[in-house]
């Protein structure tokens, strides 16, 4: 958007805190080659349009805003006489995108000094060549800095969850070990009680009857209803005095097996009506190796499904084969890194899980949000663990008009008023030393708010503290644009 045009005066911005250690003849080349303009209310440039212009204030008042999903936001409000906008980057050519990092609009009719970009990045390199290598170096040096630090974030992230990740599949994969073990044991029984079987004096059809016994037993075991305690331990009674009744020993062993795999005393009645009194000892222990077998084979079965799913988590969290950016469900990345963490979030912290599941999916990078996740549990965790206690996670989803809410709750006790306006500040950290590098945070804002245009907020009282992440539902805004901000600058 152009303004009004009106005559430059070398006197006029001398006076600008910007300019005044200008010679005369530099402040003329600024008034020859730049220009004074007048803007009416209004805007004066927007976010992610191509930086054709540095901008000084003179006179009036402006508001710098950020676009944050279909929202503009604004950040900042002044009337400061020299503050400065737009191009600001100029000097630094084509090894970064000339793109406006936010919105400048006018309260009121406002005069700027305009300066073309490529002006202001002659100027710049002709007249300060000293601060412009010691800003390219503070502009990529920070971003160096930035990405070794992001890395080694991480990495220390990744070893946590190795070690959870470890100590996560040793459980199942432990398990179906000891269940293989029993099972071999439990067939090697059932083979030498098979040929106890074959040898005695029974006739086919009693051999029939036990194994079609055999086989209404193994689908009863399939549908075994779960028991509460109580219930469990009345039927165990009940079917040890019938065993005891019928001269079946040692019946207090055999009826928990019984009783796991959904069989009661009418079932056992009806197997003592279909073979001979004689043969009913053989007939029911066979039968216990049996239910043994299957409960057995289904352990190994959960067992490993359980190490399936936790590397099927570990491929969802990590996005080994997924591209950058895409369309997920938000619960996905969620569920996925919270069986990531299960080891290190432990017995004392209850998870609730809040989700709203007509949210629509999310455009987003999803191996970034993950981190984004992992960072706010971990901090959640922490809060409510440091000393010895526990308390309860709660992950909520929910939709904000065109926005996805993700919010974490915790019980900790709270982060005090005087250190919040700090916590997303880089190195900040309220951990022991060498517990944290106080990136976290940082590292987080960085990714919904740069990279995702969201917003990242904390809301804390003692006992009920909330990170709220906001993510735009629509894939309008171009995904991956960062900004830079300048302490100065409007």
């Amino acid at each position: 958007m152009s303004g009004r045009p009106q005559p430059c005066g070398t006197g006029e911005i001398g006076s600008l805190f910007l300019f005044e250690r200008l010679s005369p003849e530099q402040l003329g080349r600024l008034c020859q080659e730049g220009r004074v303009e007048v803007f009416e209310p209004g805007p004066v440039y927007t976010e992610g349009d191509p930086a054709t212009c540095f901008y000084v204030l003179m006179e009036g008042a402006v508001v710098l805003s950020r676009r944050i999903g279909t929202e503009d936001v604004e950040v900042s409000r002044t009337a400061q006489r020299g503050v400065y906008g737009g191009a600001m980057q100029a000097y630094l050519g084509d090894r970064v995108r000339q793109l406006y990092n936010n919105s400048m609009r006018v309260t009121e009719p406002t005069r700027f000094f305009v300066l073309p970009a490529h002006v202001f990045a002659e100027v710049m390199r002709a007249w300060f060549p000293m601060a412009v290598h010691l800003l390219e170096g503070l502009f990529f040096g920070s971003k160096s800095v930035q990405a070794a630090i992001g890395q080694r974030e991480r990495l220390l992230a990744l070893g946590s969850l190795s070690a959870g990740l470890t100590h996560e599949l040793n459980n199942p994969a432990a398990a179906a070990v000891r269940a293989t073990s029993a099972l071999r044991e439990r067939v090697a029984r059932m083979r030498h009680k098979l040929a106890l079987i074959t040898e005695g004096p029974f006739s086919r059809d009693a051999l029939t009857g036990l194994i079609e016994l055999q086989e209404r037993t193994a689908e009863r075991v399939a549908k075994a209803p779960a028991l509460s305690p109580l219930e469990a331990s009345d039927r165990e009674d009940a079917l040890a005095d019938w065993l005891e009744d019928h001269g079946i020993e040692p019946g207090w062993q055999l009826a928990p097996v019984f009783v796991q795999a959904g069989l009661d005393a009418d079932w056992l009645e009806r197997v003592a009506s279909t073979v001979d009194r004689e043969i009913l000892g053989g007939a029911v222990g066979w039968l216990n190796h049996t239910i043994e077998t299957e409960l057995l084979m289904n352990e190994i079965e959960d067992a490993t499904t359980r190490v399936s799913q936790l590397v099927d988590a570990a491929r969802q969290y990590t996005q080994l084969d997924r591209a950058p950016f895409r369309v997920v469900d938000v619960h996905e990345l969620l569920q996925s890194t919270l069986l990531m963490l299960s080891g290190k979030l432990g017995p004392h912290v209850e998870v609730v899980r809040a989700y709203d599941r007509t949210l629509p999916s999310l455009p987003c990078y999803p191996a970034e949000l993950n981190q984004v996740w992992t960072n706010l549990i971990d901090n959640a965790v922490a809060a409510m663990t440091e000393d010895g206690g526990g308390g309860t996670l709660t992950v909520r989803t929910a939709r904000d008009g065109e926005m996805a809410l993700v919010e974490f709750g915790d019980t900790g006790p709270g982060v005090p008023p005087e250190i919040r306006e700090q916590i997303f500040d880089p190195f900040f950290t309220t951990k022991p030393v060498g517990a944290g590098t106080g990136l976290g945070l940082d590292i987080s804002r960085r990714i919904v708010v740069d990279k995702h245009h969201g917003t990242l907020r904390l809301e804390s009282v003692p006992g009920d503290t909330r990170f709220q992440v906001r993510l735009p539902l629509s894939t309008d805004a171009e995904p991956g644009r960062t900004s830079e901000t300048t302490q100065e600058s409007a």
